[in-house]
């Protein structure tokens, strides 16, 4: 893989072979990130100081476009290495608050526009959604927690971000990938955690200004011995539908984290998040097709590559 720097004078710099790189994918938030380490040479001292992009290829593909957050230059037993470490580009939306306003019968598009265009950031899809209430920004809102909340009241998904740094304001589609795993796959390490706690079995919504309420239930966390409620208020004039939305979308958010599978394989890039993995690991007693959540590739010039993958149960 090739690393390369954007300065922010618009000059761009090959790096020197990288000795180790560690690339996290998510698409969403948590940003993407990356940390990259190289050999050390002079003439960096400059580009290094004025960084504010980086790009990573491999084989003539995009691997990850971002930002700079920091870098670091040591002298070490190995020599003088130099190590750049960033986000992907959520991280300009996460990193600037947004002013506080009420849009009336918005559109994703004018969202887009106002929230996320003035950052730099090109939109490759955008969804034709459009409010049936009025939204408002609250005071203290990133930019990013503006765009992906109404695209969860009126669209039902999340927005997230393609490798190349462009955002995919739209539902996702079955990428068609699939990678099998099973009992002669040469897995370094496989891990089943299953976490009830904070996992929602009630939600309580109340429209103060009408005084009515609706109760939205996790009949299978019920059925399972939990208990944990939520109160939640809205905005006046609440309709049943936006109310019981509400309800059901507390709920999913709680369940997000409920169970999860940590597969270490040897290589880099063989899935990305939204791909589906297949498994049937009959040892440990997981069957079925999950969802790659987030992705982590890391490689160094002594211990070779290897892909730490996140998986969640596909809905």
């Amino acid at each position: 893989m090739t690393g390369y720097l954007m300065t922010s004078d618009h000059r761009a710099y090959t790096l020197p072979r990288l000795i180790s790189w560690n690339l996290t994918y998510t698409g969403s938030v948590p940003c993407d990130s990356f940390t990259v380490t190289f050999l050390y040479e002079k003439v960096m001292a400059e580009p290094l100081h004025l960084a504010a992009g980086f790009s990573a290829m491999e084989n003539g593909q995009v691997m990850l476009r971002g930002i700079v957050d920091e870098y670091t230059v040591s002298m070490t037993d190995k020599g003088l290495l130099a190590t750049v470490r960033g986000r992907g580009y959520a991280a300009r939306l996460l990193d600037n608050e947004a002013r506080p306003v009420t849009y009336q019968a918005a559109t994703l598009a004018e969202i887009v526009r106002c929230h996320v265009e003035p950052y730099g950031i090109s939109c490759r899809e955008i969804a034709d959604v459009r409010a049936n209430s009025t939204y408002t920004v609250a005071a203290g809102t990133s930019q990013w927690r503006a765009l992906e909340n109404f695209c969860h009241a009126y669209g039902g998904f999340s927005p997230r971000f393609n490798r190349d740094g462009q955002l995919l304001a739209t539902a996702e589609l079955d990428s068609g990938k699939r990678l099998a795993i099973h009992d002669g796959t040469p897995v370094i390490s496989c891990t089943l955690r299953e976490d009830h706690y904070g996992v929602l079995t009630e939600v309580l919504v109340i429209d103060k200004k009408q005084n009515v309420e609706y109760s939205v239930k996790n009949q299978d966390m019920i059925n399972r011995g939990g208990q944990c409620r939520r109160v939640v208020y809205t905005p006046g004039q609440s309709t049943w539908a936006a109310m019981r939305y509400t309800g059901e979308y507390q709920i999913d958010r709680s369940k997000e984290e409920e169970k999860r599978i940590s597969i270490c394989l040897p290589g880099n890039f063989a899935v990305f998040p939204g791909d589906i993995v297949r498994l049937n690991l009959k040892r440990i007693g997981i069957a079925g097709e999950y969802r790659t959540e987030e992705t982590e590739n890391i490689f160094s010039a002594s211990e070779g590559a290897m892909e730490k993958l996140q998986l969640k149960e596909k809905t």
